[in-house]
């Protein structure tokens, strides 16, 4: 399978580099787009931050897609910042064996950002559901605990 992406994420890549407005019906763009998305899993490239346990963010290359003056607003730490337009011709600094999480500030751009790079063949990228918005609103690094948490108060207690 990631033989056939690869083998449609090249002609992906190229022409959406140049295409426009115009190139809409290029159905060599299209026919791509589509092989390429026949692989892919519903929110397979989507994770939110209550997935992520807090001792497992440091194994995490995090990648903050914003522009240079949001980032050094505030950012999640750890993150670099690459901001994305310029996730492909920076793409060789990002890490192939582990996982890549992208981010914006409620996951429109970053979303971009995470498409370009899987379709180039990086599988290991995922995009942060709501962005750094959710991050903070979900808890940042403690978004896992925090909804474990509620879900044993939500849970009904065992009756004998």
């Amino acid at each position: 399978m990631k033989n056939l992406k690869t083998l449609f994420a090249a002609p992906i890549v190229a022409l959406a580099l140049t295409a426009g407005p115009a190139m809409a019906e290029n159905e060599e763009l299209i026919d791509a787009m589509e092989g390429y998305v026949m692989f892919q899993e519903y929110h397979g490239a989507t994770i939110r931050p209550e997935q992520i346990p807090a001792d497992q963010w440091e194994n995490i290359t995090i990648v903050d897609t914003r522009d240079a003056g949001q980032y050094a607003e505030d950012h999640i730490p750890g993150a670099i910042n690459i901001e994305w337009r310029q996730i492909l011709e920076r793409r060789d600094e990002l890490p192939t064996d582990e996982q890549v999480l992208v981010y914006c500030n409620t996951g429109t751009l970053s979303a971009q950002a995470g498409l370009m790079l899987r379709l180039t063949g990086m599988d290991n990228v995922r995009i942060l559901q709501g962005g750094f918005t959710g991050f903070k609103e979900a808890g940042g690094f403690e978004a896992n605990a925090r909804a474990q948490e509620a879900d044993d108060e939500a849970a009904p207690e065992a009756t004998e």
